[in-house]
């Protein structure tokens, strides 16, 4: 995991920009910085700028901008089969002059074309310099784990692994997109990816997926190299979809535990992470430490299951409390370090957790990230199970009781507990903006934004859950991951995101996802043997969840007078209604986000705001 950055384009850059770039990249990379630049025709110029986080070949040799041939890589992430690759290679007699997955990288596509990518399985997001083509080619991973952000302006491209890079390259600030902004205060972090805005006017990010090339005249060319379809094979059986996936999600573990540095995992008490701990320790024989944040709210605490989980598991593992001191200052060096307002106070918690497996030398943490959008992991998807097998009246009505039995009486959401929900309306999505309408009246001019989704597919649960992966949740989750751990120079890793596995998932049959009112049946069923019993069977879905209370006392004269103090966030939000708010002796969990938007938000505008 690195730190990555560049410009191609009219000017060039000085060293005092590149020097202040490699200096805010030194989180991303402590271990090694360089900036390579070329003089290209046409008065032209070409920089990469790289700052190495060392998980594979610590040696030197490996150290980038890499070089191999005519092409030079600049690269963020981890090619996790590269062993095989690099075997491929060497039988095609291709010699290597280092043990990194970068060289394999950069070998597989001078080889081979930018075909390539099609044998690869990993994160990444690259930039590759061909001087004999002068054409720079920059490309990201299939679901997006590593970010790349872009700015065109008249003078070149600009991109980076983060938006900082970008404004220290440039040497002028970027604009505060106000509407995004505003979606993000009514409607939450579910909105944020639909616009392909984001909160900055000239700022993009290149798409999952995507690799973009401009030749040697500066011409721009994109193409979409992967792209995921539902395709459910009705024949399959549902043994045949739970040993597929016991067999894909432990090759993927295996893959994503290769590491020259010390590795940990971060454990909820629900199936997901205890699925890869079991895996690690029950099949591949490792040695896991465990990190788990500590919830205040007895509402969603996990802490018995977790501890049943470390006992039988026999893992190694720490509890992260979540801390309160110094909330609003740690939350502002935060919201600055994100270049944007963060998300949810659950990566606030988040944060705390990568610091503390930091604080133990890990440089890797492994999490369920997208285990819940690959096996219907949330109510509303299994309302839309009930909906889909409405043509079968026995399994219907079997699956609809076990639903009332077991699901209904742990749901919170009043939109959820109905199990006909989708039956009366298929169209139905007011509990994704939860809200929403109330929240507008609450800026400053108020705004209402129409629920949208991207037609992936004609199954109703299917598209919901294809909508989550690319658009509503797993982006979000990706892009506070990332900037969470690299801020502790951390690599964080998600096996769930594994092409073979997540392509297989959504060939399994949707009658089989849910099961005697259990969700996520075939990766319970997957996991026996594997996963803690009173885990692999628990109904509830619980998470990390926490009321912006459990941090800070809103009510508070000191906290109140510094919440409501002159600033640009009450140019968008009503400064007598977020008073309002703050009076009350309890706040829904909606109003609670909502607070907590409005606080991240006015600490993003004193910041970046003009």
């Amino acid at each position: 995991m690195c730190g990555i950055a560049g410009y191609l384009g009219s000017r060039t850059i000085d060293e005092a920009h590149l020097t202040e770039c490699l200096a805010l990249m030194g989180r991303r990379g402590p271990d090694y910085a360089a900036a390579k630049s070329w003089a290209l025709p046409g008065g032209r110029s070409l920089t990469l700028l790289h700052t190495r986080l060392n998980i594979i070949d610590l040696h030197d040799r490996a150290n980038q901008p890499l070089r191999v041939g005519s092409k030079w890589i600049a690269y963020n992430g981890e090619l996790y089969n590269y062993v095989e690759l690099r075997e491929q290679l060497a039988a095609e007699g291709i010699e290597f002059t280092t043990t990194s997955d970068t060289e394999v990288l950069l070998r597989a596509i001078d080889r081979w074309g930018w075909e390539a990518l099609d044998r690869c399985e990993g994160m990444w997001a690259l930039a590759v310099y061909d001087e004999a083509e002068r054409s720079l080619t920059v490309c990201r991973d299939r679901f997006g784990e590593k970010p790349l952000y872009v700015v065109r302006d008249g003078d070149g491209l600009y991109f980076g692994s983060e938006v900082k890079f970008l404004v220290a390259l440039r040497g002028r600030p970027l604009t505060v997109n106000a509407a995004q902004l505003q979606r993000y205060l009514v409607n939450g972090y579910k909105s944020l990816y639909k616009s392909g805005q984001t909160f900055f006017n000239e700022l993009t990010e290149l798409p999952p997926a995507t690799r973009l090339c401009i030749d040697a005249e500066g011409r721009e060319s994109s193409e979409a190299y992967w792209e995921l379809r539902a395709r459910p094979e009705a024949g399959m059986s549902y043994e045949e979809a739970v040993a597929g996936v016991r067999e894909r999600l432990i090759r993927s573990v295996e893959l994503r535990l290769r590491s020259d540095v010390p590795l940990a995992f971060c454990l909820s008490g629900g199936v997901d992470s205890n699925a890869l701990i079991g895996i690690a320790r029950r099949v591949l024989g490792a040695d896991v430490r465990g990190f788990t944040i500590r919830n205040t709210d007895a509402r969603y605490d996990e802490g018995p299951l977790v501890d049943h989980a470390v006992r039988e598991l026999g893992i190694r593992h720490t509890w992260v409390p979540t801390q309160t001191e110094e909330f609003l200052p740690r939350l502002q060096a935060l919201v600055n370090h994100h270049d944007a307002p963060v998300y949810t106070i659950t990566y606030y918690a988040h944060w705390l957790l990568m610091e503390q497996i930091a604080s133990y030398g890990y440089r890797i943490a492994i999490s369920g990230t997208a285990a819940d959008e690959l096996f219907t992991g949330y109510y509303d998807h299994h309302l839309a199970y009930l909906y889909e097998v409405r043509g079968e009246p026995a399994l219907h009505a079997a699956s609809r009781e076990a639903w009332r039995t077991h699901v209904q009486p742990v749901v919170r959401n009043p939109y959820l507990r109905d199990p006909d929900l989708f039956l009366h309306d298929p169209a139905f999505r007011r509990h994704i903006f939860l809200d929403a309408e109330g929240f507008a009246q609450y800026l400053a001019a108020p705004r209402a934004e129409p629920f949208t989704e991207t037609a992936f597919s004609d199954s109703l649960l299917r598209n919901r859950m294809l909508n989550e992966l690319f658009v509503e949740n797993v982006p979000v989750i990706l892009h506070e991951d990332d900037l969470n751990a690299m801020s502790c120079s951390i690599e964080n890793r998600s096996p769930y995101l594994d092409r073979a596995l997540v392509e297989f998932a959504y060939r399994i049959p949707s009658r089989h996802l849910v099961r005697d009112g259990f969700a996520k049946a075939v990766l319970r069923d997957a996991m026996e043997g594997l996963v803690p019993e009173p885990i692999r069977r628990a109904h509830r879905k619980v998470g990390f969840n926490a009321p912006i209370h459990a941090f800070l006392d809103v009510r508070d004269p000191h906290v109140r007078r510094h919440i409501l103090s002159e600033s640009p966030i009450f140019e968008f939000v009503k400064r007598d209604r977020v008073a309002a708010l703050m009076d009350k002796a309890d706040l829904p969990n909606s109003e609670s986000k909502f607070l907590f938007y409005v606080l991240s938000s006015k600490y993003f505008l004193e910041r970046f705001g003009s």
